[in-house]
């Protein structure tokens, strides 16, 4: 069961002493990050420490707990990916467009079965989830729906 949590408000509460038992190897790692992290004490790297897993553990702002490189590495690779599908779409659209004009070239289509054909359309969309298939496209033109 997940609680809410809060970070201590610093400097409107008192600290308590707390006895801790840790490896002699943990607080050799402890030492070493106090130092590169600008923690003024294993006491102040300890609290950090503790407010980080805590809010880890209760799912608060997930993106405050991966690395800033990584949430920037995943940013560039959707914004990427996302410039990628619309540089498609727009070709996509292109082609079919270009598509359209040459068979209503050739067509002589009434508004009237247009806007038919185009109700169908949509419903076969949705129907299908944007599946589409050219074999029921003609086997609907030739009347053997």
């Amino acid at each position: 069961m997940k609680h809410e949590w809060r970070p201590a408000p610093k400097g409107e509460e008192a600290k308590e002493r707390i006895p801790a038992w840790l490896y002699p190897s943990t607080l050799e790692t402890i030492d070493k990050l106090v130092k590169e992290n600008n923690c003024k004490s294993r006491s102040d790297f300890l609290e950090t420490a503790a407010q980080f897993y805590a809010g880890y553990l209760s799912g608060q702002e997930a993106t405050a707990y991966l690395p800033p490189a990584l949430v920037a590495a995943m940013r560039g690779t959707v914004q990427d990916s996302e410039n990628r599908i619309a540089r498609l779409l727009f070709k996509l659209a292109v082609e079919i467009n270009m598509m359209m004009n040459v068979l209503a070239a050739g067509m002589e289509i009434s508004d009237e079965d247009l806007r038919q054909l185009r109700a169908r359309a949509i419903r076969e969309v949705k129907q299908t989830n944007g599946r589409i298939n050219f074999k029921d496209a003609i086997d609907y033109q030739r009347g053997d729906e």
